[in-house]
């Protein structure tokens, strides 16, 4: 039953921000790569586009492009759907669960995953997920459609990944009505300072220092960037993203209620901090925040 009639600013992104890395560990874990590659997969990119997108069956490349918006289509048709030539997309989400099961468990611990608070923590995540719908959100739509599993840590786990591809969707629902290319939307949040660095960025999204160029130079037509940075219009446009993407993932928040969605983002802050200081995340990929 919804609770509120509106959320309070900042509380839909504090709640992304305290869940996320707790679904996205798994794109950095060797335990969940290995187990993908004893499926049939290749290691690095093929690993990472096909397990993510496995949920919504033996896809195009162009399907993956669609919902995974701002890599390089280039890249991913390196790999999709020469994928699922190697493995069943059957075989990937059961190899995902594996690898996933095998992270928490090393960066987690025994007694965390035994704790009270983890089995809150995923109880809360599964009571938020409730309020979620299907429309318009087809990575969403895909993972939600999978088995709940019966352990606490994976039920938070698969939690998590529902709210996070909810609101992934959803952004991508706000960068189309912006009108911003996936290149573009990388482009912009790079400027921000709050993503991966520029070489990073190119790096892990597949774009080449030409096409970044071409897009920072169609952004800079349009009044969004300056040089290297966002002007005035560039940054009001990214906090209307933002706040579009935070309104579009508030279903969730307003169906848990003002004190335990604050609850959820204390539980989840602190096991989010033990899997950070277990290494679940290359400190080299992202630039220091400043502050």
């Amino acid at each position: 039953m919804t609770t509120q009639s509106r959320l309070a600013d900042g509380v839909a992104a504090r709640a992304h921000r305290a869940t996320e890395s707790l679904h996205a560990l798994i794109y950095f874990a060797d335990d969940a790569e290995h187990e993908l590659v004893a499926a049939g997969l290749e290691p690095g990119r093929m690993a990472y586009f096909a397990g993510r997108s496995a949920p919504m069956g033996a896809v195009p490349a162009a399907v993956t492009t669609a919902t995974f918006v701002n890599f390089n289509p280039e890249l991913i048709a390196r790999h999709i759907p020469r994928a699922w030539t190697l493995a069943t997309p059957d075989a990937v989400v059961a190899a995902r669960w594996r690898g996933a099961d095998l992270a928490l468990r090393r960066l987690l611990g025994a007694d965390v995953l035994a704790s009270a608070e983890l089995a809150e923590l995923a109880g809360l995540a599964r009571e938020a997920t409730t309020a979620l719908r299907p429309e318009g959100r087809p990575l969403y739509a895909a993972h939600a459609g999978l088995p709940e599993p019966d352990e606490a840590h994976l039920q938070l786990w698969h939690a998590a990944t529902l709210l996070r591809e909810h609101r992934g969707d959803g952004h991508t629902m706000a960068l189309t009505a912006a009108g911003l290319t996936g290149l573009e939307s990388i482009v912009t949040h790079t400027a921000t300072g709050q993503g991966f660095t520029v070489q990073t960025a190119k790096a892990l999204r597949g774009w080449s220092d030409a096409q970044w160029d071409a897009a920072v130079a169609t952004l800079t037509e349009r009044g969004l960037m300056s040089g290297d940075e966002l002007t005035p219009a560039g940054m009001q446009l990214r906090a209307e993203l933002e706040q579009q993407t935070d309104e579009l993932a508030s279903a969730a928040w307003l169906h848990l209620g003002e004190q335990r969605t604050a609850r959820l983002i204390e539980l989840g802050r602190g096991l989010s901090r033990i899997v950070a200081k277990a290494g679940a995340f290359p400190r080299h990929l992202f630039p220091p925040k400043a502050g």
